[in-house]
């Protein structure tokens, strides 16, 4: 009788006590859970002990470093990358489950239900700034991210097969409010002024300056923003900042280690 594929699930984490919890116990349906501990001082590796899941320990300045060493540990036939302010219902466990038993292809992309503080929003997101759908869900092997510090590139075997995307979100709680909104941009766009950096590649100020006008155009219009009331147009804002505020800290700022 031949064995159902096996599922690992993987989460990276630093400093992440206080939401692991909730995360862990929504993938039990899991063959496998992998926590990625990057610099973590909290209680985050007993948290994940606790909940019986294997832990790699290490220090990664660069995101697409660490998810891939964590990819790169998992065992499982097929990898859902979950983060830790992520839970997954059990809606989408079941769907999951059913599509790695019978899929024809690689990879599949993941929806997701974004909330800021107990609100969901749905409308307005991308642009670099949040993020509607990813492809989440995968074979082992098949991807391999970039290496960036904050929304690193993706790519995948030459091979590989894209999937229909799953039906269940998963559930995203990476936003406590809008003061939570700007400290993300704060923090995305220093780290893409040290990605700038390192290549040297900072663009122009002009370019920079008209994608203000189209990226708030597709977040608060073409995405729908505007149906967010007040936290859409926040959402567009630091959509349209996004790239004028990262090319002027790469020119501008010191160098900050992040």
């Amino acid at each position: 009788m031949t064995q159902p594929p096996r599922l690992s699930c993987l989460v990276v984490a630093h400093n992440e006590e206080a939401r692991l919890p909730a995360c862990l116990a929504s993938l039990a349906f899991a063959d496998e859970v992998l926590v990625v501990l990057d610099r973590c001082t909290d209680g985050s590796r007993a948290v994940a002990e606790a909940a019986g899941a294997r832990t790699l320990e290490g220090a990664w300045a660069v995101e697409g470093d660490r998810r891939n060493a964590g990819i790169a540990a998992c065992t499982g036939d097929w990898v859902l990358e979950v983060d830790a302010d992520e839970r997954v219902p059990d809606a989408l466990a079941r769907e999951v489950r059913r599509t790695i038993a019978g899929s024809a292809f690689d990879y599949h992309l993941v929806r997701v239900d974004n909330y800021v503080g107990d609100r969901l929003v749905r409308h307005g997101w991308g642009a670099s700034f949040g993020r509607r759908m990813h492809p989440g869900l995968f074979r082992h092997g098949i991807k391999t991210w970039g290496r960036q510090r904050v929304h690193p590139a993706l790519s995948f075997a030459q091979h590989a097969r894209k999937g229909p995307p799953l039906d269940t979100p998963v559930t995203h709680y990476g936003f406590g409010g809008i003061g939570d909104l700007i400290a993300k941009l704060n923090a995305y766009s220093d780290r893409r002024a040290a990605d700038l950096r390192d290549t040297g590649e900072l663009g122009s100020a002009a370019d920079n300056y008209r994608r203000i006008v189209s990226r708030f155009w597709k977040c608060f219009v073409s995405r729908k923003g505007y149906r967010e009331g007040g936290i859409g147009f926040v959402i567009a804002v630091c959509g349209a900042l996004y790239p004028i505020l990262s090319y002027l800290k790469a020119k501008y700022d010191p160098p900050s280690g992040v």
